[in-house]
């Protein structure tokens, strides 16, 4: 397995080995929890938008979540990496690499319409926040190949009716990606907010859609992922997420 100076394989969670860039976005909560709301359809098939190393497509393939993934990523580097990691975990049979845009992503590059789309995409705008000298970084964190609105135009494109379109995101945008999954005709059907611990504001928020699905929605229990303020401690359902890759069921 080719591995370049400036990488590394971790073991990281499910008994995966994870090719991951020194100088790039590396796995992290996100990630981890979108995999485990994600909920189980052995007979589906998914489409991981803007894959990265191809973490989520990893976790969801060793828990058998899918038939098959296909892992969509535009960046020629991270790409690579995505092939090299279904090498490494041997799952050449479940996980197939597709190098494109999110934005021109078609019937004709799969052959099939979704069962399932998700994504960790970009949160920060363009023009907002710090950008990176690193550009793995800058298009990983900033709307430079689609922002929100195209990542959902194209999740209702490639979905078959019915379909789910699940995301990860940050609560501060959460107005936004209502209105463009919405507008995408992907109803928000699901909620949760993602608290680091019981005395602080949300930081993530998940969310899953239904493509042509009627208007209601569930919302979640919070999560709250440490039980101290200095973070050391997981709460009883962080734990069990990370241990299961799962949302324990209520």
């Amino acid at each position: 397995m080719i591995l370049y100076n400036n990488e590394r394989i971790d073991y990281v969670n499910d008994d995966i080995n994870l090719i991951q860039k020194k100088d790039g976005l590396t796995f992290g909560t996100d990630a981890l929890l979108l995999a485990a709301f994600i909920k189980k359809s052995p007979k589906s098939i998914a489409i991981d938008f803007g894959a990265g190393t191809g973490i989520i497509s990893l976790l969801c393939s060793t828990r058998e979540k899918f038939k098959s993934v296909y892992a969509v990523e535009a960046q020629n580097d991270f790409y690579d990496v995505v092939c090299r990691n279904i090498l490494l975990n041997n799952l050449t049979e479940k996980i197939f690499a597709i190098h494109k845009d999110v934005r021109d992503l078609s019937y004709n590059d799969l052959g099939v319409e979704a069962d399932v789309i998700f994504s960790n995409p970009p949160y920060m705008r363009h023009d907002s926040g710090k950008t990176n000298d690193n550009d793995y970084k800058t298009i990983a964190r900033h709307e430079i190949l689609g922002d929100i609105r195209d990542f959902c135009l194209s999740a209702c494109k490639n979905l078959k009716h019915g379909g789910k379109f699940y995301v990860v995101y940050r609560p501060e945008r959460m107005t936004e990606l209502f209105y463009f999954m919405r507008e995408a005709k992907l109803e928000p059907k699901r909620l949760c907010f993602v608290c680091p611990d019981n005395s602080s504001s949300p930081s993530l928020i998940l969310v899953e859609g239904k493509k042509g699905a009627s208007p209601s929605i569930r919302i979640d229990k919070p999560l709250i992922m440490y039980s101290n303020k200095e973070h050391t401690v997981y709460t009883e359902d962080f734990a069990y997420i990370y241990n299961n890759g799962n949302f324990k069921e209520d």
